[in-house]
């Protein structure tokens, strides 16, 4: 699926992220970027709803189908672009594909892996630890998020 990158790779993800929304799903989106092509090799936003998949975060998605383009297993050239920090289980995804940058927008003080809970990358059990670079564009990024469980309640 390789992209050329008319904006950013974080862009890209937040254009996922509204896609989702507009499927009902948790507005996250995820991008799988090759920054030696300036290519977008995946994106994918959330889709646990639609297929009744508690694994279908964007970042897994966006990892099966960057690995499923570049036929291994591991990407440890590429880069991972998210809307929200990741979870522990795709923390967890991140390591076994040992993509070699981690940057996410909003943080998640009550469901994030990285930076809150069980800081996935700093266990002593986790083998991969990608850079990571969090907080860009978090104040769009919440917004996003937070004007979609707004019309949830409403």
């Amino acid at each position: 699926m390789t992209l050329s990158v008319p904006t950013s790779p974080l862009q890209q993800a937040f254009i996922e992220a509204e896609k989702a929304a507009e499927r009902g799903e948790i507005p996250v989106g995820a991008v799988i970027y090759d920054p030696a092509g300036k290519t977008i090799v995946a994106a994918a936003g959330n889709r646990v709803i639609e297929t009744s998949d508690p694994t279908a975060h964007a970042e897994i998605l966006a990892i099966r189908a960057a690995c499923m383009v570049m036929g291994a297993p591991r990407i440890p050239d590429l880069e991972i672009f998210v809307t929200l920090e990741p979870c522990a289980m795709c923390a967890a995804a991140i390591a076994q594909a040992r993509l070699k940058k981690l940057t996410f927008a909003a943080y998640d003080p009550k469901g994030g892996g990285v930076e809150h809970g069980p800081r996935f990358f700093t266990q002593p059990t986790c083998h991969h630890h990608p850079e990571i670079i969090g907080g860009i564009e978090e104040r769009r990024a919440a917004e996003l998020l937070r004007a979609f469980f707004m019309d949830k309640r409403e």
